[in-house]
């Protein structure tokens, strides 16, 4: 049994500027899973098509109860990841395809993308995207499976965060900020207004005295 996604998204930005961020992408905020990023192999071959394989490191978030049933080795916290390309910059189309090559045994993750022109704004460009998610593991390959989907479509959800991102500050735009970033400003914000409420009580406070004691003494 193989978990199956399909899903499409759409990115505000030409397939020329979509394809310039792709080998951009890392680092950003919403990609610090991902630890490394190496070129593997890049050669362009007689049709002016560019092939390139990728090998990237990220971290392997894994449930508790797979931490306790399996060794170390088997759920160790970082996962390798391979990544073919294949780009046709005369019809703007470029597909990729990834997998992990080790835990291959706890479970494989296989995603394959195609980005293209958008077919109603020749501005924008779409991606689709198929993911198949399976595991060998005996007695517990639907729950492994079921946790390796949630956890790929997250990484969706974060993949295209990051490519907006890297976009916006490639075409010279502020790009959108973090959550994180933003819960930060208005904790700052809110430390600053309650400064700013304590120096005032205190000033006040010191003006009363001030004016009692003035009254005191006449």
């Amino acid at each position: 049994m193989v978990k199956y996604f399909l899903g499409q998204s759409v990115l505000r930005s030409s397939w020329d500027q979509v394809f310039a961020a792709f080998w951009q992408r890392y680092p950003n905020p919403y990609g610090k899973h991902v630890l490394t990023e190496d070129i593997v192999h890049r050669e362009v071959i007689p049709d002016q098509k560019l092939l390139s394989r990728r090998l990237q490191t990220k971290t392997n978030r894994m449930p508790r109860w797979a931490e306790r049933l399996f060794p170390p080795a088997i759920v160790a916290h970082s996962v390798y990841i391979l990544e073919d390309s294949i780009v046709d910059p005369q019809n703007q189309t470029m597909a990729t395809f990834t997998w992990n090559i080790n835990h291959a045994r706890l479970m494989v993750v296989e995603e394959r993308c195609v980005y293209c022109v958008n077919s109603d704004n020749s501005g924008w460009t779409e991606i689709h995207r198929e993911a198949w998610v399976s595991s060998s593991l005996f007695g517990v390959s639907r729950a492994v499976q079921e946790f390796g989907l949630a956890g790929f479509k997250s990484n969706v959800t974060k993949t295209m965060k990051g490519f907006e991102y890297i976009l916006a500050k490639l075409q010279g735009e502020a790009p959108s900020k973090t959550l994180v970033e933003t819960a930060k400003e208005a904790k700052e914000k809110e430390k600053e207004t309650a400064l700013a409420a304590t120096e005032k009580a205190k000033d006040l406070a010191n003006k009363a005295a001030t004016k009692k004691q003035q009254q005191q003494f006449v």
